[in-house]
Order: C-alpha cells, then structure tokens, then sequence
C-alpha cells in the first residue's frame, strides 16, 4: 500500500478515534529499519478534539518478515501503554486498530519522539558515556518494577519453569524445524542448560533492550523502542542482551551497548532495582543473547534463501552468523 493509499484510509479513522471534526495527514515517510516492524513518521492536523493542533506521530505495523517470536501489534500496544503507565522512557502509545478493516492488517499510532536510534552512530558519539548508561540503567530497572500478575498483560504467559530453561526448549525446538544442521547452536544450547541459573524471580522482559532500540536526543534517552518480543523472564537476561558483544556495533571495548562501561550501567541498575548484579549470570545470558540472535539470523536468511522471500534485509542478516557461532565457541569453550 502506497503513501496516497494510507492516507486516504487512515485519516477517517483517525477523525473516529481521536474525536476530531476533521483530520489532515500532512507529510509520510517511510522510516529506516524495522526489520521485524514497519514504521512511518506522520505528520497529522487535528481540526479539535484533545489533540488539536498539528501532530507529529508514528504508524507502526507488520513488515513482510516476520519473526515467531514477535508479539503482535495489539499486544505490543498494550505493553507499550503498561510501560509508559509505569513510568518508563517511551512514546506515548495513542490509538490500535487491530482489525484489518483500515489498512489490511493490524496497526497502532504513538507520538513520535525525537533523536537518533542508529546503532552505528551512536557508539561513535563518545560523548554520551556513564551520563545515557545511567538513564539506560534506571529505565531497564523501572522495566523490572513490572511484574506479573498483570492484567493488562495477561496475553504474557507466566514460565512455568526457569526461563532460561523455557527459552532453551524453544530454541531446539526451532532449530529442530531448519533443513540444514547447525552444530555450534546445538552445542550452544546444551551449555545453557548445563548452566542454566536457578533464578526464581520473574518480571517483565523488554527481550531486545540494546544500542539501535532506543532514542537518544541532545545527549539524553528520549524513548525505548521495538517491544514486540517482550516477555516475563530473568532480569538479567535484558542485562545480558544489552551487554553481549553482537550488539556493541564495532565498538567492542565498550561493553556496556558500545557506548561505555558496563560499571557506569550497572551502578546506576542496583541502585534503582535494588537487585545486586551477579557477573556471572549476566555472562551466561550473554552466551543466550548470542545463540538466540543466531537462531534468529538463521530463520531470516531461511526466508531468503529457502522460501523465495524478496527481502534483501533477511538474507544480508544470515551472513552475521559464523561471527556469532564463533563468539558462542569462545564463551563456552574449555574452562568456561
């Protein structure tokens, strides 16, 4: 569906929920990224109503590739709402048609928030440092506050096992489904379940908290991103994701999301969490962080290479994994 397309039908949907007398869409564009997602920057006229006035916005919805993991656009909505509820850094989630009456699948709108996402250019900025880590650190900790039960995420399933050890059992099970084998993944997965942490503690995992995912404007966090794959889980498993070396982009010395030291992060984590970081389990989700974003890259190449998917992105995204089995060898190997 075209830009002219969009608008012609968003914008009577958008005068019925938004209780405008009229509605204009006044500029669309297309953003980067979004593998998983596609997202548009909309720029919208209210006539009335509360949002009166011009309004500068975000139409998210389903890209071609999707992954299995990924909630949908309903579910993410309702998370993105629990979360800015509570307090967390993220754009105000406004409206979700789940329906696929409007554009032909499901869709939700949130205001836009300013700043740069790119991974690979904010670790080139090392003037952000211990002063966005610490921001990073207190807004992942105000994630763990969620916990369940939690009615507004009921959708969530409860692990009724430790999550380290459901996440296990659904990665061999994807890997089960691929054609070809993969023995650095299978031998991966049997170290984490050797190792697995006996934690019994459970709270709401964003699942893709790292560099690339959030907003930074001027210097400071503008709004955490990309929710549909959270979760209840282990905290340090976010932990972990955000550290791990996959997501440092080249910036390899800095192992807190490439933007600095894993101290500055964690500091500031305890003293909002009250948690007490243990170093070692934060490596062995770092270990998962690795197998999973291999098992994932593999499913998108699949999409490419197997099914005939026109997608550029999924098949480049196949070539990150020899890179990521190695980092797996190196982690797991004799005497780790």
């Amino acid at each position: 569906m075209n830009p002219d397309e969009i608008q012609s039908r968003l914008e009577p949907w958008l005068i019925q929920v938004s209780g405008a007398d009229s509605v204009s869409m006044c500029d669309m564009e297309k953003l980067s990224g979004g593998a998983i997602q596609e997202n548009w920057a909309v720029s919208v006229a209210f006539s009335s109503g509360p949002l009166a006035g011009m309004q500068e916005l975000v139409l998210r919805t389903d890209a071609p590739s999707i992954v299995s993991a990924s909630l949908n656009r309903s579910q993410e909505f309702s998370l993105l709402k629990t979360a800015f509820e509570a307090g967390v850094c993220v754009p105000e989630p406004l409206w979700v048609c789940d329906k696929p009456d409007v554009l032909g699948r499901p869709f939700f709108m949130m205001r836009r928030v300013g700043g740069q996402a790119a991974g690979h250019k904010l670790v080139r900025d090392q003037s952000l440092g211990p002063g966005l880590l610490k921001q990073l650190g207190q807004q992942l900790a105000t994630i763990h506050c969620i916990t369940p039960p939690c009615q507004t995420l009921s959708f969530l399933e409860v692990p009724e096992t430790t999550p380290a050890l459901r996440d296990i059992a659904q990665y061999l099970d994807w890997l089960d489904e691929f054609p070809t084998p993969h023995p650095v993944l299978e031998w991966g997965l049997h170290w984490l379940q050797r190792n697995a942490p006996a934690n019994t503690e459970i709270v709401l995992n964003h699942r893709d908290f790292r560099t690339g995912n959030y907003m930074v404007d001027d210097g400071d966090l503008s709004g955490i991103l990309d929710w549909e794959f959270a979760a209840w889980g282990d905290p340090m498993a976010d932990i972990g994701w955000f550290c791990a070396k996959c997501w440092r982009f080249g910036a390899i010395t800095r192992e807190a999301g490439g933007i600095g030291e894993r101290a500055d992060f964690y500091s500031a984590y305890e003293a909002t969490s009250g948690r007490t970081i243990d170093e070692g389990v934060v490596n062995y989700w770092e270990v998962m962080a690795h197998v999973r974003w291999a098992i994932i890259a593999v499913q998108q190449g699949n999409r490419f290479f197997i099914d005939g998917e026109e997608n550029l992105e999924a098949a480049l995204t196949a070539h990150v994994v020899p890179e990521l089995e190695l980092e797996i060898m190196r982690m797991t190997g004799e005497g780790s």
